[in-house]
């Protein structure tokens, strides 16, 4: 058998790796191994220097020398990776191996008599949970959240665009009373946005209170120290927040959390894809055909909606991950087990999967055409849908069982205007109240859907203008 495909990205096992390696390429900054090793070296690095400037008796390094220990992680490369990876094949630990490899920079830096110092204190859930909180707030940052304001500014956009055009609506499958294109859209916009912003403001806690969250350790070597306060602020200046009661580990409750509000921002956008897909299927947006593309191996005049089809495929994926997750990580016995670790590793395929859905459903959207014409002859072909004002202004007028006579008039039809207006002949309304409710239609009973398509849209563009990217 040739194995010369098991280098390539056609011979990954997983698609993400393989088929959409260039589309989730950024998230290998934040997600990969070679990401968990570097965050590593940093936070055993930074931790060092923290603590020579507090219990080391030797003098503090000088500039020169701090600034060669950044470079330690800084400059941190595939080299570096490969010997973090042989020393883990001799200790079978991959923080100790994280720890051994600091303290052999360290020693060549000329620190060797202060090298101890290195992963002093520390479990290996200090270093693991701290350099996962660190890169998942970059990527949150550097990834996610550009994409959740593409998305947004997108379907918004469109919203605006579309405020007044009167469509039909459908609850239960069946023909509804009228609403606007925009306002369905911008209501997306706002659920897309609620999540959005929880996805965007969730707290980022970290633990760095040694074997069982107890500072045993520490306050056994210097008793001195408040060590709940000097652990605290150095989380705080890599810009986390301390989580003061844990176990050995840090009990993900801010990543379960986190990982619901994926989640929940997922099932909107899914709820979303399969809203536009019908709305094609029935013909209210076109889609602008790109030159060379194939909708069909057999039938030439295909062209699917395959943007949001892959959306919702992928957000299934992510979905279902992302749940095993938020409920798997909240469970660990006694004061630690290992199963976390193994688990925290698939964080990486949530937000890869929820990328590609998010850029997928952009690019969709921007294909999208609103067609006008066959909106507008749905609209006029249901008049029936005016039975609710009717029966409501004959409520109004004291007119006797105003619902069952509407009923009986229209339950199951299909009104066009001429029927429409040979029904209103026959109900129980003076003259002067018929006329007025012949410049009823269906075109213009949408109530104020475009007053609140507008609002909305108002409300989406000041929450996302207050995010920092």
């Amino acid at each position: 058998m040739n194995d010369d495909f098991t280098d390539s990205p056609s011979g990954a096992i997983s698609p993400l790796d393989g088929r959409y390696h260039q589309k989730v390429d950024e998230l290998r900054h934040y997600c990969s191994e070679f990401a968990l090793s570097r965050a590593r070296v940093r936070v055993e690095v930074e931790w060092f220097k923290r603590l020579l400037g507090s219990v080391a008796s030797s003098s503090l390094p000088s500039a020169e020398e701090l600034s060669d220990l950044d470079k330690v992680y800084l400059e941190f490369n595939l080299d570096d990776e490969k010997r973090i990876r042989h020393l883990e094949r001799q200790t079978n630990h991959d923080v100790k191996a994280v720890e051994y490899f600091v303290k052999e920079r360290v020693a060549a830096l000329g620190l060797s008599d202060v090298k101890e110092l290195v992963h002093f204190a520390c479990t290996s859930e200090d270093i693991t949970n701290v350099a996962y909180a660190l890169n998942l707030d970059r990527a949150r940052t550097e990834v996610l959240i550009p994409r959740l304001l593409s998305l947004l500014k997108s379907i918004t956009d469109l919203a605006e665009s579309h405020a007044g055009t009167a469509m039909l609506a459908r609850t239960h499958g069946q023909a509804a009373s009228p609403t606007t294109l925009g306002k369905e859209l911008v209501t997306t916009a706002t659920r897309l946005q609620y999540w959005s912003a929880r996805i965007a403001n969730v707290s980022v806690k970290a633990k760095f209170n040694g074997a069982v969250g107890n500072f045993n350790a520490h306050a056994t070597a210097f008793p001195e120290i408040d060590w709940e306060g000097f652990t605290a602020d150095f989380l705080r200046d890599l810009g986390l927040e301390q989580n003061r009661w844990t176990t050995q580990i840090e009990p993900h409750d801010w990543l379960s959390d986190w990982l619901n509000a994926i989640v929940g921002f997922n099932q909107v956008l899914l709820d979303f894809d399969r809203d536009i897909w019908g709305y094609i299927s029935i013909g209210y947006f076109k889609q602008q055909m790109v030159e060379g593309e194939v909708g069909s191996s057999t039938m030439p005049h295909k062209v699917n909606p395959i943007d949001f089809e892959n959306s919702e495929g992928n957000l299934g994926i992510a979905s279902a991950i992302a749940r095993h997750l938020s409920e798997k990580l909240l469970v660990s016995r006694w004061q630690r087990d290992l199963s976390d670790s193994t688990a925290l590793r698939n964080i990486g395929s949530v937000l890869g999967h929820t990328t590609l859905a998010i850029d997928s459903c952009v690019k969709g959207i921007g294909k999208l055409e609103v067609d006008s014409k066959r909106i507008y002859a749905d609209l006029d072909q249901s008049w029936e849908v005016l039975a609710e004002p009717l029966q409501t202004l004959m409520r109004q007028h004291g007119v006797q069982d105003p619902y069952e006579t509407l009923k009986e008039l229209t339950r199951g039809e299909s009104l066009d205007e001429h029927r429409y207006v040979q029904m209103l002949e026959d109900l129980p309304l003076d003259a002067e109240r018929k006329k007025s409710l012949t410049e009823l239609t269906p075109h213009n009973y949408v109530g104020l859907a475009e007053q609140l398509t507008l609002a909305g849209v108002t409300v989406v563009r000041e929450a996302i203008a207050q995010w920092k990217v």
